[in-house]
This record gives C-alpha cells, structure tokens and sequence, in this order.
C-alpha cells in the first residue's frame, strides 16, 4: 500500500539548480513505499531522467497545482508570487515567518485555500535546532564569492563581478578562487561573524583553504551589541549570523561612509544571512538581495567604495552537492511523513497555525 505521494516540484528562483530531492534519497523513499512524482525542469543540475530510471513518475514543470489535494508538494525555495488560494501540503523555504516582505499576501494563499506550508528553516528537533540546512555551503560558497570579488577588485577595471554560474564540485571552486587572489600582494583579512555555525564554519574553512587571514567572531565577540568599529580594519566581513531576533546593527551606513578614505580598509561585505526584508537585519545598510547574474551591489561609492554581495541561494553555486548533503539530512523526516503528528512536522505545524493567525 502506498504510504504518501510526494511531489517535487520544479524551482521557479532564476538560476536556482538545486534540489530537494536527490535521486538516492528518492529511491529510499521508494523502497520505503513512498510515491514520488518529479517534475522536468530547466534548471536543476539532476535530469529529470535520472528519477525516471529509479522508478519516480515524470511530469511537466509546474502541473503541481493540479496534483491531487492530499499530495505533498515539495520544494526548496518560495512560490512564485500569485493570489490563488495554495490547497495543498506544501514543504519549501518561504521566507515569511519574519514578517519579510509580502508575507501576509503569502499566508493569506494557505488560509484560503486551507493548505498547510512546512517552513523547512522551522524543521527543528525538541532542542529547536534545525534538523537539515544548506548552511555549511552558503557560508563557503559565500566566502568564494567575496574573495573572487575582492581579488578582482584589485585587479581588473570594470565590473565588480560579472555573472555568476555554477561550479562541478568544492575543489573546482576552491581552485577557482585560488586564482582570483594569487596576484595580490599580501593575503586578505577575512572577518567571519557568526564563526561557530554551520555558515560560519563553511565561511571560515573556504578562506583557509585559499590562504586567507580569518578572525573568527562569535557571540563572545557580538554580546555587548553593534555596531563594531574594528570591523572596518578588515578587507572582507562575511555574515553568517543566524538571526532570531533583533539586534543593535554590526555596521551603518555612516559609519562606512565618514572612513571613506583613510579610516576604513573594509571593501567587501557578504551577507550570507541576506534578509534585508525583515526586522532582524543586523547589516541595515541595503534593502534588496543581489543576484547570480549581478552578484555585487555598490553601497558606498569614491576613491574607497564599499561591495556588497547578499545572494540568498548561494549553496546554487555548488548545487550537487550541497543538495545532496541537505538530502541526506532531511530523509530521516522524510520517512516520517505518512504520520505528521510527530516530531520535526507537528513543530512545524504549530508554528505555521501560530502565524496564521496574525493574519
């Protein structure tokens, strides 16, 4: 008998070729029982013919919505923006329990339609961590693209970075990096705050790997609250911070912009947390993401501007392999899915019920 009938949607994020579900934890599901339908997409780095050949049933990208009612719908990142009414289960990263922009036209969709979203950043076991998270990789991934940005910076007039694609695997990015920096004249000060978590620690093992000077903050270094002057004696800050709650602000805008010249060695900020939507941003000097196609955003112009990158996909840059990570932590969850009372997804339903009614 057919336990549950997962459906995988296609990712509508431009240049999002991650995953939620790779073809080996598929076929665990499988054998478990479990129905999988896959839909084709354009953009993931895993065909669509590799489930195909595990047994999973193929459909058209985007034919979820007519998916029976009880079907789960699985994805990574949000919905695509509508007002139809969302029927069915559906598990992905939304980005609206922060009360980020547009986050009540969102929940407002699951109220309509009485559907139910499985936020996957609230899948979290009795200690509230969470149970799986591409972390690790956004933060190396992150590391990787400010340090491409400021050895170019350095190097060639133009463009800060031009357009980002993915990379086959870590090494060959870790080689790709190597040979962004290898002219410069002395080794990059990294600054990595958030150093002990997953991001952190994928930020701060990137820079290592290439020879960078790191200094690692964590919440001994960030307790007494923002915002911190020492930050702008670094080359590259590189935010991992996992935040829950406001915070006083780690650096301002004036603050860049009175040490323009001569008070500030700060070039690079990559925020890898990147929610300039919401009310939690402890980096409130942008209000909008950057993207794989312009990765830098120009925040402090002059002799000594200031870059920005704030990409909040940024484990796409190694999508193989940081799907297959995340994958893999999440199955144990996923076996579980015949019975949503227990563990990680009644949680995650509390919370979802909690803030459907604020709207």
């Amino acid at each position: 008998m057919t336990k549950v009938h997962i459906w995988l949607r296609a990712e509508t994020k431009p240049l999002e070729e991650r995953i939620a579900l790779t073809p080996s934890v598929a076929e665990q599901l499988l054998q478990a029982g479990f129905k999988i339908t896959v839909e084709e997409s354009a953009l993931s780095a895993i065909p669509a013919q590799a489930y195909k050949e595990i047994g999973c049933d193929i459909m058209p990208a985007h034919s979820w919505q007519s998916a029976p009612s009880d079907t789960i719908i699985l994805g990574l990142k949000e919905l695509s923006e509508a007002s139809w009414p969302l029927t069915h289960r559906h598990i992905h990263f939304a980005h609206v329990y922060k009360e980020q922009q547009g986050w009540q036209d969102v929940l407002r969709r699951f109220k309509s339609g009485d559907g139910t979203l499985y936020d996957l950043e609230y899948l979290v076991d009795d200690k509230q961590r969470r149970v799986a998270a591409f972390g690790y990789w956004a933060g190396f991934a992150g590391a990787a693209v400010a340090l491409k940005a400021f050895g170019r910076r350095q190097q060639v007039d133009g463009p800060v970075l031009p357009k980002l694609t993915s990379m086959p695997s870590k090494q060959a990015l870790v080689d790709d990096v190597t040979n962004a920096i290898s002219q410069l004249p002395q080794a990059p000060k990294v600054l990595v705050i958030g150093a002990k978590g997953r991001s952190g620690r994928g930020a701060v093992e990137m820079a290592k790997c290439v020879g960078a000077n790191v200094t690692e903050w964590d919440i001994a270094e960030t307790q007494i609250g923002g915002p911190f002057e020492d930050i702008l004696d670094f080359d590259l800050l590189v935010n991992c911070v996992f935040v829950q709650q406001a915070l006083p602000p780690f650096i301002t805008l004036p603050m860049l912009t009175t040490n323009d010249i001569h008070g500030r060695r700060l070039a690079i900020i990559c925020d890898v947390s990147c929610d300039p939507y919401g009310t939690y941003n402890p980096l409130p000097i942008y209000s909008s993401c950057t993207t794989f196609d312009e990765p830098c955003l120009r925040i402090v112009d002059g002799e000594n501007p200031v870059d920005l990158i704030a990409i909040d996909h940024l484990p796409s840059l190694l999508p193989v392999e940081s799907s297959e990570d995340f994958c893999q932590q999440l199955l144990p969850h996923l076996l579980q899915l015949d019975d949503l009372t227990l563990g990680v997804w009644q949680r995650a339903n509390n919370i979802f019920i909690d803030k459907l009614g604020q709207v």
